[in-house]
């Protein structure tokens, strides 16, 4: 394979991978919002209710925690590819 074929084929995969993280984020994102409406606008009245509110916020902040992995990975992902075309193009050593 040339050096051309493949850095298109590596480029081809790091927009699938870019996009696979969007749609991940995309995801989370629906679900955080899922979750704190049900902590927002959950009636308490008994215990049940209290502990299925607890269990929406614990919901919430595992999502939370997720949705930065997988932002943080991306943002990583992003910069190695950047310090590989600088290297490519002779900019690093």
């Amino acid at each position: 394979m040339s050096a051309d074929a493949s850095a298109g084929a590596r480029d081809a995969e790091s927009d699938a991978t870019v996009t696979n993280y969007e749609s991940m984020l995309d995801s989370l994102d629906v679900a955080i919002e899922e979750a704190q409406r049900k902590i927002e606008s959950g009636r308490v009245y008994s215990n049940d209710n209290e502990r299925t509110r607890i269990k929406w916020i614990r919901a919430l902040a595992y999502t939370i925690n997720v949705r930065r992995q997988v932002a943080n990975d991306r943002d990583l992902e992003e910069l190695a590819e950047e310090v590989d075309r600088l290297k490519e193009q002779g900019g690093l050593r």
